[in-house]
C-alpha cells in the first residue's frame, strides 16, 4: 500500500505536474517501499514526463526500458530513445533501431521515413562502437551500403575497409559467447548470413583481404556444419568456408581439409565423407602447413597417411619421424604410440625400455588410462620392506656411501643386492632408474623402478651428488659384493631371514635388526 509520501507523488503525477510525474516513473522503475516494481506503469509516466521536456524522464527511458517492452506499445516511442541517444546512453541507440529498423511491425517502424532510418542507423553505429555486441550483430546484419558507412563510421569493418566490397566485422562477443557455450545453432543462426556474404566477396573480382575475425568465424561455421543434420549443401557450404580458413591460415581449417582429403579421421580410421577417392598428395600438404603451425595432432595424422599400404610413397621412417614429432609436442595418441612401439622394439635393443617408460609416462599424465596400465606392466613397484636399517646409523658409524644405498632401497623398494651393487650415477635416467646388477650378481634381472614423485626426484639428485667421483665398481672404495654385505651386518642394523619370493629380482630378503 503506498504511503503518504507516495500518494503525494501520485497526486501530482495526476495533476498533470512534470516532476510528479518523473519522481512516479522512477518508483515504479525501481520500486518503492510503498510501490511495487512495473516497468510498464514506469514507462507509462516517465512518458508523460518526456512529453513534457523533461530529459532526465528521456535518459531513464532509453536507459531502462526495453525493446520486447517498447515493440508493444501502441504509442510512437522512438522519439525519447532519439533524445536519450543525442544524450549518449549507449542502449538507447540499441533500441530505438531496433524499433525503426526491425521488422516493420511497430508503431515506429511504420512511422519512420529515410531520415528517422538514418538517424536510427547511426545511433545504432554509436551504440557499436560504445561495445554493446547486440548493436554489433544487428549493425553488421544491415544490407547495402548504408551499413557499411555506418560500420565504417563506428570502426567496425573488416578486411581492409576500402571500398564498397568491405563486409562489417562479425561482432565477435556475442558469437564467441555463443561458440563458448557449445550453443553451435545458435551461432550458426547468427554466423552463417556473415559466412556466406564474406563468401560472395571473396567470389567477386575485387576480392578484400579477409581479417582474423572473418577466417575464424569461416572456420568455425564449417565446424558447426559438421555438426548439424545430414545435408550435402550443408557439407559442400562447410568445405568451401573451410577452402577460404584454410588459405586465410587457420591452422584448424588446414587440418580438416587434410582430413577430408585423406577421407580419414587423425587417427588414420576411414570416413565416407566425401565422393571420389583420398588425394594424398593434397592432404599432406595442408596437413604439413597446419603442423608447421602447431597443431600437434596434424603431425600424427601424417604418421597415420605414411603407414597407410594404399599410400604410394608409404614410408616407415617418416611415419616414426612424424610420430615423435606429434608426441614431443604433448599429443597424447602419439605419445602412447611411440611407447608401445619401443616397447616392441625392446628385443633388438633392450635399453628401448626406458624410451617407452618415458612416452608412456608422459601420455598416463595427460590422462590416458591405458598408458598407466602399461607402466604397471613394463616397471612394476617393488615389495616394501626389504631393508629396515635406517640411514642415520651408516652415517654415524662413518660409511655415507651405504647410507645413501640405504636411503635410495627404502625410496624405490629395492632388495638388498639391488641397493648394495647398484651404480647409481648410470642407473639414473631421469624418469627412471634401470636397476641391472646381472654382471655383480648372477641371480638377478634387469628392472625399471618408476621416478613418480618430486620428492623421490629431489632425493635422487641429492644421493647422486653423494656418489660424484666414486667408483661404484668392485674395484672401489666399497668393495665387492661380500665386502659391502660385511660393512652391512657388522653394523648390527639388520640380519637375514627367511627368504620370500617375488619382484624381478629373484628372491627377496625380509632383513630385521
Amino acid at each position: 500500500m503506498a504511503n503518504r509520501e507516495a500518494l503525494s507523488i501520485i497526486r501530482a503525477a495526476r495533476a498533470g505536474q512534470a516532476d510528479g510525474q518523473l519522481a512516479l516513473g522512477k518508483l515504479y522503475l525501481f520500486g518503492s517501499a510503498g510501490l511495487p516494481l512495473s516497468l510498464p506503469t514506469a514507462l507509462h509516466w516517465l512518458e508523460r514526463a518526456a512529453q513534457q521536456g523533461s530529459a532526465e524522464a528521456c535518459a531513464l527511458i532509453g536507459e531502462n526500458i526495453p525493446y520486447e517492452l517498447a515493440r508493444r506499445s501502441d504509442r510512437p516511442l522512438a522519439q525519447w530513445y532519439q533524445r536519450a541517444s543525442d544524450a549518449g546512453v549507449a542502449r538507447a541507440g540499441l533500441v530505438l533501431a531496433q524499433l525503426v529498423l526491425g521488422d516493420g511491425a511497430g508503431a515506429d517502424a511504420a512511422a519512420a521515413g529515410p531520415a528517422g532510418r538514418a538517424s536510427a542507423l547511426a545511433a545504432l553505429a554509436a551504440a557499436a562502437q560504445a561495445g554493446l555486441a547486440e548493436a554489433q550483430w544487428l549493425l553488421a546484419r544491415q544490407p547495402g551500403g548504408a551499413a557499411t558507412r555506418g560500420a565504417r563510421g563506428a570502426g567496425l569493418l573488416g578486411g581492409n575497409g576500402q571500398g564498397g566490397a568491405a563486409l562489417p566485422r562479425a561482432p565477435s562477443a556475442l558469437l564467441d559467447a555463443a561458440w563458448a557455450a557449445g550453443q553451435r545453432d545458435l551461432y550458426l543462426q547468427r554466423a552463417l548470413p556473415l559466412a556466406r556474404a564474406l563468401v560472395l566477396a571473396a567470389d567477386s573480382a575485387a576480392a578484400p583481404a579477409l581479417a582474423g575475425a572473418d577466417i575464424k568465424l569461416l572456420s568455425r561455421c564449417a565446424c558447426a556444419l559438421d555438426g548439424a543434420a545430414d545435408n550435402p549443401a550443408g557439407e559442400r557450404e562447410a568445405r568451401r568456408f573451410r577452402e577460404l580458413a584454410a588459405a586465410g591460415h587457420d591452422r584448424h581449417a588446414q587440418m580438416a581439409l587434410g582430413l577430408w582429403c585423406a577421407r580419414m579421421r587423425a587417427d588414420g580410421t576411414r570416413t565416407a565423407v566425401g565422393a571420389g577417392s583420398a588425394n594424398f598428395k593434397k592432404a599432406i600438404r595442408w596437413l604439413t602447413m597446419a603442423g608447421e603451425q602447431g597443431l600437434a595432432e596434424a603431425w600424427y595424422a601424417l604418421s597415420r597417411i605414411y603407414i597407410k599400404p594404399e599410400f604410394s610413397q608409404r614410408n616407415v621412417l617418416d611415419a616414426h619421424r612424424f610420430l615423435e614429432r606429434a608426441a614431443e609436442m604433448g599429443y597424447r595418441d602419439a605419445q602412447l604410440e611411440c611407447g608401445n612401439a619401443a616397447w616392441r622394439a625392446r628385443r633388438g635393443n633392450e635399453t628401448n625400455d626406458v624410451r617407452a617408460v618415458y612416452w608412456m609416462q608422459k601420455a598416463a599424465a595427460g590422462g590416458c588410462a591405458q598408458a598407466a596400465s602399461a607402466l604397471h606392466k613394463i616397471a612394476p613397484h617393488g615389495l616394501a620392506g626389504a631393508l629396515a636399517g635406517t640411514p642415520a646409523l651408516a652415517v654415524r658409524a662413518g660409511h655415507p656411501l651405504l647410507a645413501a644405498r640405504l636411503e635410495l632401497a627404502a625410496l624405490f623398494h629395492l632388495s638388498r643386492a639391488e641397493a648394495l651393487l647398484l651404480d647409481v650415477r648410470s642407473a639414473d635416467q631421469g624418469h627412471c632408474l634401470v636397476v641391472d646388477i646381472r654382471a655383480s650378481y648372477g641371480r638377478s634381472k634387469r628392472r625399471l623402478v618408476l621416478v613418480d614423485t618430486v620428492q623421490q626426484r629431489q632425493a635422487l639428485d641429492r644421493i647422486g651428488r653423494v656418489f660424484d667421483n666414486v667408483d661404484c665398481g668392485p674395484g672401489g672404495p666399497e668393495g665387492n659384493y661380500r665386502q659391502r654385505l660385511y660393512r652391512l651386518k657388522t653394523l648390527g642394523t639388520v640380519a637375514v631371514a627367511a627368504p620370500r619370493t617375488g619382484g624381478a629380482g629373484g628372491q627377496r630378503y625380509d632383513l630385521a635388526a
